[in-house]
């Protein structure tokens, strides 16, 4: 059997390979497409039901969908030649299916029939909220379009298809292709021991034991050279090429021209811009908005507006303090953008009396994984357990998660930068939680992340470092398996994040992210590398003292990208006189405090936005954030009431509320479940130091 098309159980990851992926994708389109065929053919209203309609077309597109969220996962985390050419042969037939169910009018007639049909009154919560989501889905589809433009729609999703999956293998080619090597330690003043070990075991793996040290521009390998070299020169380097890959400019830096993303940017969005108008739409802004909380960009950007002006003062001060620390501490009368990163931590290091490199010696991985897990187990009354399963790469772990002895969800954990995977942190899910006829089918997820290996040490393997960052980037990506992995809902189409609004479903990530701030949390998930002790009070209060160390300039800087975004999608011409870098530019004139160079091309890596699925949403961190910060709110008032601040009891009401419902109903409904009321801003200017 085709490993890609075996369903029983989890994906056979130590099976699965190129050739597989063509003849799976072909059979199972096959099988959808005579299912869709069966169900589009005429009936009477009254005799379409759940179970002769919905169910059989769930139980086919899941397939589907598993066996081809395989292969896109794979692509992620372990690109090769022969995958990227399965992948990229597959996805037009994979998008064209998938536009075309979007499009059926049959079925659309058939949902529609089940909306006015007798038994809808009857359907739980979250039947009816997809079938409500299906109505809306076809709208959204182009099922009410003319055949013609039907024909111009689909020719558009296929495009958009393959210019995002252009745009992320440019960005994963750039990033793969640059190697820096430096000749001698001499030129790596500053820098920590372990960055200097991993460029060293780089560069000795490169160059078949050469002496050098490499530097790539995989974020564990670049980013400690803005952070810590003292070397002017050498930041610099790091950062122009970092700023301008995938771009007109890589090329200046040994990339590739054909990397190059701005054409692929113009052209998504004139095809989204198309797109919009189809649908009868002034933007696409407009359009993607539909299926998300906010109600028009009008409103997005208003709430962006907002705190961009709240965040201002505290910006401008941020940014004026290290400015005259640059010029009286570090001899920098001008502070270049290549500058920032090092300056900040010398004026961190300086006012709060510790460094990032010094905190990170007391988070070892095995240490912080069991702080993770300890946390999530008080709160929500779990058991995490060692498990086993075939896996991608061997440094990848399996887990899996029980409640009174019972499995209700399981995870995959790749943590680590490699070549071939692409960058930054990510939840997706391999397997949702439903009921099928052999009782339930529990949910599965993926949890990526880009954190340095593990260095080898004389021969031996030492556990990872992770610095503080990371361990926040963790609980972030651990509350979206959450979200997944601990519903209660039985229907697909609404279990775990699906359906979830994409405005709200930063939601439980977001609130993870708090304890790592807690100290009884600290005491459990810190071990220093060499003595093993735990985190130091002192430290620790430091580091809480530091916590909103430029959280000014940090949240305009969320705000900017966030605006950027809606603007590209609300009121920008990409056909127009106006170019994209100049609607960047005018942005950044108007709300920003700290402007990087012109050659900077942010854009051209902004993989949210033109390869992630957040067009015209990356909005969404900050909107969620509202919703987190007022979320964990409530743990915070137990704590000051006497319960502990890892209550149960508050877990169990955020797990009932927010985390088992999923999408079964509207993200503000389970919000106001939860805390009694609607959403208030306090808590997130509060926690950002923002507070009046």
């Amino acid at each position: 059997m085709n490993p890609l098309l075996d369903f029983s159980d989890l994906p056979r990851f130590d099976l699965i390979k190129p050739e597989h992926v063509t003849p799976a994708i072909d059979s199972v389109l096959a099988q959808n497409r005579a299912l869709v065929a069966r169900l589009e053919a005429p009936a009477d209203p009254q005799s379409i039901s759940w179970d002769n309609f919905v169910a059989p077309l769930e139980d086919a597109t899941e397939q589907l969908s598993r066996a081809w969220g395989v292969v896109s996962h794979l692509n992620g985390v372990a690109d090769t030649p022969e995958l990227r050419a399965a992948y990229n042969e597959n996805q037009p037939k994979v998008t064209e299916f998938w536009t075309a169910l979007g499009q059926n009018l049959a079925l659309f007639d058939k949902y529609k029939a089940l909306k006015d049909g007798p038994e809808y009154a009857g359907y739980s919560a979250a039947r009816k909220r997809i079938i409500d989501n299906a109505l809306r889905d076809f709208r959204l589809g182009g099922a009410e379009l003319p055949d013609d433009k039907k024909q111009r729609f689909a020719e558009i999703q296929e495009q958009q298809a393959a210019l995002s999956t252009k745009f992320s293998e440019n960005v994963l080619d750039a990033t793969n292709d640059y190697a820096l090597i430096v000749a001698t330690e001499a030129e790596l003043s500053g820098l920590p021991d372990d960055a200097i070990a991993a460029a060293r075991a780089a560069a000795e793996a490169a160059q078949d034991g050469k002496p050098g040290y490499k530097f790539t521009l995989h974020f564990p390998s670049y980013f400690p050279v803005l952070q810590y070299a003292d070397s002017r020169g050498l930041r610099e380097t790091i950062y122009r090429t970092n700023a301008t890959k995938a771009s007109e400019l890589g090329t200046v830096f040994s990339q590739c021209a054909a990397w190059d993303n701005t054409r692929n940017i113009t052209e998504l969005l004139k095809l989204r811009a198309e797109e919009a108008r189809l649908l009868g739409y002034a933007n696409y802004a407009q359009v993607s908005l539909v299926p998300k909380m906010a109600d028009s960009p009008d409103q997005v950007i208003g709430f962006l507006e907002d705190l961009a002006r709240r965040a201002r003062p505290f910006a401008e001060q941020d940014l004026a303090e290290l400015r005259q620390f640059g010029q009286d501490q570090l001899g920098l009368d001008t502070l270049e953008a290549w500058d920032l990163t090092y300056a900040s931590e010398k004026l961190r290091q300086q006012r709060y009396a510790f460094s990032e490199q010094e905190v990170k010696q007391y988070f070892p991985e095995p240490k912080v994984i069991d702080g993770l897990f300890r946390v999530v187990q008080s709160l929500f009354a779990v058991q995490i357990k060692a498990d086993t399963a075939p896996v991608w790469q061997p440094d990848v772990k399996f887990y899996r998660i029980e409640r009174d002895g019972r499995l209700i969800g399981q995870f995959y954990l790749d943590l680590y930068a490699r070549t071939g995977k692409r960058g930054g942190a990510w939840m997706d899910d391999a397997r949702n939680r439903r009921i099928t006829g052999h009782g339930v089918q529990t949910p599965v997820a993926y949890l990526t992340c880009n954190f340095t290996e593990p260095a080898v040490v004389d021969g031996v393997k030492k556990p990872a470092l992770f610095t503080h960052d990371e361990v926040i980037t963790l609980f972030h990506e651990f509350g979206h398996g959450l979200h997944q992995m601990l519903t209660e809902v039985d229907e697909l189409g609404v279990s775990g994040i699906t359906g979830v609004e994409w405005d709200a479903v930063e939601l439980p990530s977001q609130f993870m992210e708090n304890f790592c701030w807690e100290w009884d949390v600290q005491q459990h998930m810190t071990a220093h590398a060499d003595t093993g002790a735990a985190l130091p009070r002192a430290l620790y209060d430091k580091m809480v003292a530091a916590k909103n160390f430029q959280s000014g300039l940090q949240m305009l800087r969320q705000v900017e990208m966030s605006l950027i975004d809606m603007h590209l999608h609300d009121d920008f011409d990409p056909n127009g006189a106006i170019t994209v870098q100049q609607l960047v530019d005018d942005i950044r004139r108007r709300f920003a405090v700290l402007t990087p160079p012109p050659f900077n091309r942010f854009l051209h890596s902004f993989g949210h936005i033109f390869a992630g699925g957040y067009a015209a949403g990356y909005y969404s961190y900050k909107w969620a954030e509202v919703l987190s910060a007022d979320a964990y709110g409530a743990f915070e008032e137990a704590a000051a009431s006497g319960l502990p601040l890892q209550s149960e009891q508050t877990g169990k009401k955020f797990l009932a509320e927010i985390l088992a419902v999923g999408g079964s109903r509207p993200a503000i409904d389970s919000f106001q479940a939860f805390r009694g009321r609607a959403p208030s801003i306090d808590a997130l200017l509060r926690h950002n130091g923002m507070a009046a």
